[in-house]
């Protein structure tokens, strides 16, 4: 019986008071070229940290957002798909619902650590912009606008809601 490796990530759904949702924008290097995610601000869980400790880390490296209490968890997404995550079989995303005042997103990292990872960029998207959108570049998940939807008209679920890829 084989172990499935998946890579642990804590990711922010960080909405600002018009309910425009941060995103990053990842530009990932792929045989076929670059694919390019709008992902929601966050990353990897490292050995021995909680997913709180390692999602209050990110979003100061990347955004410069500093957390003052814990956010409620409100999605989890995982995917078991080859290729997904490079040296894992996959992924597991816990997501937190953050609210804060529109920022304008600089975080500790330089913008060779970012271009490290892969960030091209950030973007205050509104619903109605995700849900509309007819561009090349994806979302993850790919149907962003449904679990985004239920929660600005339902607010935080009472346990996490599992999304698909």
């Amino acid at each position: 019986m084989s172990t499935v490796n998946l890579r642990r990530s804590a990711r922010a759904i960080v909405f600002d008071e018009d309910d425009h949702v941060l995103l990053c924008r990842l530009a990932i290097p792929d045989y076929a070229g670059t694919i390019v995610v709008w992902v929601a601000p966050g990353g990897g869980v490292e050995d021995g940290e909680t997913p709180l400790a390692a999602l209050r880390r990110e979003l100061h490296e990347e955004t410069g957002l500093t957390l003052d209490v814990d956010p409620p968890q409100v999605w989890r997404q995982e995917v078991v798909a080859a290729g997904h995550a490079p040296g894992h079989d996959g992924v597991v995303n816990d997501y937190f619902l953050v609210r804060t005042a529109s920022f304008t997103p600089r975080g500790a990292m330089t913008d060779e650590e970012l271009a490290a990872e892969h960030v091209t960029g950030w973007r205050w998207w509104s619903l109605s912009e995700i849900r509309d959108y007819l561009g090349p570049e994806l979302f993850s998940p790919r149907d962003l606008a449904t679990p985004l939807a239920a929660l600005i008209a339902d607010g935080v679920p009472d346990q996490p809601v599992p999304l698909g890829l």
